[in-house]
């Protein structure tokens, strides 16, 4: 029997619709998506992002009505970035004040909405001077044990505020085993705790750093964020944190690094969360806007090779547009 052309045409399987439908995988669903927010102080603020079309800095009252319609699709939670305005030290300390915007829009989120998950952004930057991850030590280098002690202090806040899940991204070593430490110190022990395991020093950044207004004042974060020409380095933070106690892993960016998500899934049994950036998201809507190629369809052929690769959360700014994207294919 032959094993190839003609008797083998595989032509077959894809030549209807309904064809293709019944033998390709199903589309990742709404609850595999969370929707990245930038929080601002004060109310009545919704504040378009220039360089991220379609998102907006946004007070918490803005955040609740954007919410209705995104929790309506089906998407499965949100991930809260907060920063301060005027505030800021060399340690950030307004990442962890109690009355900060997050810990204040936490209660709120969860009573409007208690079944959407709602993340955390453990993290520095937007709110220290320098802009960096941590306090700086005499060399003007991140202070790692100082700043673990300090992120620390940000998921406890978080945590007994509400949050569902508390995800600390600023690439310091043992971050994950002193923020789990934390929580147990805390009672807080079913918090989750995902972690930017893989999160590379990446060039589509510059959309996020505009909205967030965290880039670095002096340097750059090649130091404690992962190289992306290491790539033995890269699955080693995650397998490292996993071992701290990570709940969730991620890798971020997301398109640019499919092949470390890949071998990730295939070294570990831990939810993987692929967070697909602001510079990917903004790419897209300049292809489209010069006629390059169909906004939507791009996005779900995009987000579904994050499915493919074996990403079970996608962090994206496209879920808000969820059913325009899959609703109709």
């Amino acid at each position: 029997m032959s094993m190839g052309f003609p008797d083998v045409r595989l032509r077959r399987l894809r030549r209807t619709s309904m064809l293709r439908a019944m033998f390709d995988s199903a589309p990742p669903s709404p609850a595999k998506f969370v929707w990245p927010v930038f929080l601002v102080e004060g109310d009545n603020r919704k504040e378009p992002i220039s360089s991220m079309p379609g998102q907006s800095r946004m007070s918490a009252d803005e955040l609740l009505r954007a919410l209705h319609p995104v929790a309506e699709q089906g998407v499965g939670g949100v991930l809260l970035f907060g920063q301060t305005e005027g505030g800021k030290d060399e340690g950030g300390s307004g990442a962890f004040d109690d009355t900060g915007v997050v810990q204040r829009a936490l209660p709120l989120i969860k009573r409007a909405f208690p079944d959407l998950v709602v993340m955390t952004d453990v993290c520095l930057c937007a709110y220290t001077r320098h802009g960096h991850c941590g306090p700086l030590g005499r060399d003007g280098q991140v202070d790692n044990d100082a700043a673990n002690g300090l992120l620390s202090r940000v998921a406890v806040s978080h945590a007994a505020a509400g949050a569902d899940v508390v995800a600390p991204s600023a690439m310091m070593d043992g971050q994950v085993a002193a923020i789990r430490e934390a929580l147990a110190e805390n009672s807080l022990e079913n918090t989750l705790l995902m972690s930017y395991s893989t999160k590379f020093a990446s060039s589509m950044y510059g959309p996020f750093r505009e909205a967030e207004n965290s880039a670095p004042s002096a340097g750059d974060r090649k130091g404690y964020q992962a190289s992306f020409a290491n790539l033995r380095a890269a699955l080693r933070e995650s397998q490292l944190d996993e071992a701290e106690g990570a709940d969730i892993l991620m890798v971020k960016p997301a398109l640019f690094y499919l092949d470390v998500l890949a071998r990730l899934r295939d070294r570990t049994d831990l939810p993987l969360a692929a967070y697909n950036v602001s510079g990917e998201y903004s790419m897209l809507h300049a292809a489209a806007e010069q006629g390059y190629g169909e906004l939507y369809a791009m996005a779900r052929e995009s987000l579904t090779a994050l499915a493919r690769a074996g990403a079970d959360i996608i962090l994206s700014y496209w879920a808000p547009f969820y059913t325009r994207i899959f609703g109709k294919q």
